[in-house]
């Protein structure tokens, strides 16, 4: 073991030791969820521009890629330069109409687009969970307009969701194929089997609720750990504020093994970022052990997943607002200060 790491394995055994009798499954009160029933919110429909782009004739691209354009003015160029990393569209960009063509040619995306119609041939489910979040987002942000919902495949390269302004919310159902589809480890960068379990159906809600969360509140790139985790926790409490029925677990990406774990050793760990003296470091790379995803965190046994700091941003943002019914989410939002966050909060697990 690395001297580093074992100053700090010794660092939470002493935590441990002095807080064994104490620790237990720490219970957070939530505030009772309002009444949105008045709320009018239309029906979502899902366009299909997955399907859409697939079907096009690709004897005749310019002339479909055009008609294509019409109906999806907003994503379309997007789609192609930045998540397809395809270069802008243009009539004249010939490099672009030559990749259009050979994707649409490619036996791998025609088998992609077979697997994706065979796992989602309805999105109705998709379209009433999305209308219900939007129906709770209206009510704390009466202004943010619903915007059109449209499909896409990214190639397996980790575009789960997208917002466009407020104009457009693109969901990218090649990530949401199942934690067993084998091309997630086989593409040319496999991704780490820590993430497979988030590659499921349930995390397509909670994914494009935390892409409009961050489009509404653009989050800071850099700050103190004590920042870091109380931006991710208003975050997470955003999403408990639009999807009350989601599970904790799927919200913060956790196996409910590794929320279990969090919930029985709450006060250790806390005691352990008090100890070591972390919660005021700004090195960016030491933050991202605690605020970035990981198979665990580094110095702390290894049942603790990865974002454990987060998940404590989480239950401090959580006591805070327990503690403070008069503050709203929109103001919650609109908080900077961290320190007076947690001190208001009086967190002591």
């Amino acid at each position: 073991m690395k001297p580093g790491l074992l100053r700090l394995w010794i660092g939470w055994m002493s935590v441990a030791a002095g807080l064994l009798l104490f620790s237990s499954c720490a219970h957070h009160e939530r505030r009772p969820r309002p009444d949105v029933s008045h709320i009018e919110v239309p029906p979502i429909v899902i366009e299909r521009f997955d399907q859409a782009l697939t079907t096009l004739d690709t004897t005749h691209l310019h002339q479909a890629l055009a008609r294509l354009y019409k109906q999806y003015p907003a994503f379309m160029p997007i789609y192609f330069e930045q998540i397809m990393n395809y270069g802008p569209y243009s009539d004249t960009n010939r490099l672009l109409f030559e990749e259009v063509r050979a994707m649409l040619r490619s036996k791998d995306i025609h088998g992609l687009q077979d697997t994706i119609n065979r796992h989602f041939p309805d999105l109705s489910w998709l379209e009433q969970q999305l209308r219900n979040g939007f129906r709770y987002l209206k009510y704390y942000f009466p202004t943010y307009p619903v915007p059109r919902v449209v499909t896409f495949y990214s190639g397996l390269n980790n575009f789960g969701a997208i917002t466009i302004d407020t104009s457009v919310l693109g969901i990218g159902l090649d990530m949401f194929l199942g934690e067993n589809y084998p091309f997630y480890l086989q593409v040319s960068d496999p991704y780490p089997q820590y993430m497979l379990h988030q590659f499921a159906p349930a995390y397509i809600v909670p994914d494009c609720f935390k892409a409009i969360q961050q489009q509404m509140f653009p989050p800071a790139q850099e700050g103190t750990l004590l920042d870091m985790m109380v931006q991710a926790g208003k975050q997470l409490y955003f999403l408990d504020a639009v999807l009350p029925d989601a599970p904790d677990s799927v919200k913060i990406g956790f196996t409910q093994k590794q929320l279990d774990w969090c919930k029985q050793n709450e006060r250790m760990i806390w005691q352990y970022f008090i100890q070591n003296n972390l919660l005021y470091v700004r090195d960016m790379q030491q933050v991202m052990h605690y605020v970035g995803p990981g198979p665990s965190t580094q110095g702390m046994p290894r049942e603790a997943p990865g974002n454990i700091g987060s998940w404590v941003g989480w239950q401090i943002v959580r006591k805070y607002m327990n503690d403070h019914p008069q503050i709203s989410l929109p103001q919650l939002m609109q908080m900077h200060d961290a320190q007076q966050l947690l001190t208001d909060a009086r967190y002591r697990p």
